[in-house]
């Protein structure tokens, strides 16, 4: 008792000494004048960008805000361990700052009177190395995001807050964003003012070797694909090549009808030192690829439906977004209830585009989407036990850290259990219309309307059951809601479609092209293993031989009946086990420990497909056609 007593007094100390002052809530007020991001990224040996922040502001308390919660990112996790050097003035004088200790995206000062503005200057120290997160500056291209590279003042909506950015590169570099240039003086670029939320909106590429690509010539509103690689050859794309993109964007304008942008531009980097990433803004998206992309682009298929997910973003996630996710400033908490819609059909769409537009082909398509399947049919036991809508919470939860055992923890399946959901839900519209309207009437009719708008449009469960109602009256809410909260299958959209999921011994292409980019072999649905070419386990497949028999991720497999390992060594046991009946032994090491552990698995390689239902139309075929 007494131990409580003295912990009380304490906070009620802190509390009266003004230590947990809160945060000025955002308010739906104007901020005058104009925040203003100077931002120098010359520094590409060190890979340190030197920010100035200076916020108009008047005498008294005053709040800077680190963006915390991320668009795109649906989660807390803006990078403020990379913060240093913080350093805030007025009128030339320093003053002193302190850190909310209960918010620690939050710096507190006092403005002195006669002030009418802050200056704040820090550095942002920039990943070295995977480790410490994903490089963004490399000796041939950066990746400026404004939301790591600023601070705003609390107390507004920051629609309301208007900013205006700069920023100097590195001599004679080429750089592309949605921005408007103002001007530019040498290496400096000065960009118009715009509001806060479309400036963490439109990040920046730059870089030594640079190619912008029209992909709509002639059109009112313009679509780039703005190039930047690690060499010069890599940029020049052929014209087949060119020609896919550009029906990338014919086809999506037939999707929707209306864009939500005054101008988009595709930010791709072929590279294989910057960090990898997909990430969608509203005039534009963060994007990268290997260094081969147009230049192997046989090789390279797989990650090609990557522009049509990130394109479809600009309808659905930035104009169309969740109401919990629409939220009026950076670091009020978002809500991601609604990521199955958001991430799930927008993946579904990804992969229908990169279909309808070339960049796929039919059967890539086909074999991409039997790997889903398989994975919400065999590869996800923890479904049993966690509702897919549950998986929403992993921006939060998880932060895209590795897990243990994926496949029975899962994390953010609302991508492609979400995927298979839509197609679920594709068919049965398709089959209450007697294949009249499909979910391309849903896409126009829910995303489709307000052309030239790129205010944010926020909806809610109900406004997604209301459209689907208005395009096939149906219990919609529970259907969506059985696949949602429920633990059942998620591949019912195939049999309505005219195909079944089987497995074979014989991996498709997209296998093998999954296991060329993982550099190792997956027996998921055999052994119930993946292995990293140099023998080391990456995942487990729970309640499968491999995880009865005691292997876990992080073990290193040695030898395979006595021969040092090698994928193909560990497929020929597999595949001989079936017939001879003979148990398959392991040679493994854990930690200083080598054991041998033993499968008795007699089932063969067993590898994804689809197969046709006699008698049923394919559906598929009709989904993928170009309109």
């Amino acid at each position: 008792m007494k131990m409580r007593a003295t912990v009380l007094s304490v906070l009620l100390a802190l509390s009266a000494s003004g230590v947990q002052a809160q945060t000025p809530p955002p308010q739906d007020v104007a901020w005058p004048g104009v925040l203003r991001i100077d931002v120098d990224a010359r520094d590409i040996g060190r890979r340190i960008f030197k920010v100035k922040a200076t916020i108009p502001a008047k005498p008294g308390p005053l709040t800077l805000l680190y963006p915390q919660w991320l668009p795109g990112a649906h989660s807390p996790s803006g990078p403020i361990d990379k913060l240093a050097g913080l350093v805030v003035t007025a009128n030339g004088t320093p003053l002193h700052w302190t850190r909310d200790p209960y918010d620690v995206y939050a710096f507190k000062v006092d403005v002195p009177a006669g002030a009418t503005e802050v200056v704040a200057e820090f550095k942002f120290l920039s990943s070295q190395g995977g480790s410490q997160g994903r490089v963004v500056m490399t000796p041939e291209m950066l990746n400026l995001q404004w939301n790591a590279n600023s601070l705003y003042p609390a107390g507004v909506i920051t629609r309301n807050l208007q900013a205006q950015a700069s920023v100097t590169l590195p001599k004679g570099w080429n750089y592309a964003t949605a921005l408007e240039t103002e001007r530019r003086d040498g290496d400096t670029v000065v960009f118009k003012p715009i509001s806060y939320d479309h400036l963490v909106d439109s990040p920046l590429f730059a870089g030594r070797y640079y190619q912008q690509y029209d992909l709509d010539p002639g059109a009112t509103v313009p679509v780039r694909l703005n190039v930047f690689a690690d060499d010069a050859k890599s940029l020049v794309a052929k014209p087949e090549q060119l020609k896919a993109h550009r029906a990338l964007v014919q086809q999506i304008h037939k999707l929707y009808g209306a864009r939500h942008f005054d101008r988009y531009d595709f930010l791709l980097a072929l590279t294989s030192k910057l960090g990898g990433i997909g990430l969608e803004h509203q005039r534009s998206s963060e994007n990268s690829a290997e260094p081969g992309y147009f230049t192997e682009w046989d090789k390279n298929w797989l990650g090609r439906d990557l522009l049509p997910h990130e394109f479809n973003h600009s309808w659905n996630g930035k104009y169309r977004r969740g109401a919990d996710l629409t939220t009026p400033n950076f670091n009020v908490p978002m809500g991601d209830s609604l990521l199955w819609l958001y991430e799930g059909q927008t993946q579904f769409w990804g992969q229908v585009l990169a279909a309808r537009s070339g960049l796929w082909s039919e059967q890539q398509t086909r074999e991409t989407l039997a790997n889903v399947a398989a994975t919400y049919d065999r590869g996800r036991p923890g479904l049993a036990w966690r509702a897919l809508q549950d998986t929403t919470n992993d921006p939060t939860i998880a932060q895209r850290r590795a897990l243990a055992f994926r496949n029975y923890q899962l994390s953010e399946d609302y991508y492609s259990g979400g995927q298979m959901v839509w197609l679920d839900v594709e068919g049965k519209l398709r089959a209450l219309t007697g294949n009249k309207r499909s979910l391309d009437d849903f896409a126009k009719a829910f995303f489709g309307i307000n052309d030239g708008d790129w205010n944010v449009n926020p909806y809610t469960f109900d406004d997604v059951v209301r459209t689907l109602n208005g395009i096939a009256p149906f219990d919609w809410a529970g259907f969506l809601r059985e696949r949602l909260d429920g633990h059942g299958s998620l591949t019912g959209g195939l049999d309505a479609a005219g195909w079944k999921l089987v497995y074979t011994e014989t991996p498709s292409e997209a296998v093998k092209a999954q296991e060329t980019r993982a550099s190792g072999i997956n027996l998921t649905y055999s052994l119930g293993l993946s292995v990293a070419n140099s023998g080391v386990l990456t995942d487990v497949l729970w309640d499968s031989p491999a995880f009865n028999a005691g292997l876990t991720p992080g073990m290193t497999v040695l030898a395979v009946n006595g021969r040092v390992y090698k994928g193909e060594t560990l497929k020929e046991a597999v595949t001989t086990a079936k017939t001879d009946k003979a148990p398959i032994t392991l040679l493994v090491r854990s930690f200083d420990r080598i054991d041998t552990v033993t499968l008795d698995y007699h089932g063969g390689l067993l590898y994804p497909s689809l197969e046709r239902i006699a008698g049923k139309p394919d559906r598929l075929a009709e989904l993928w056609k170009a309109r």
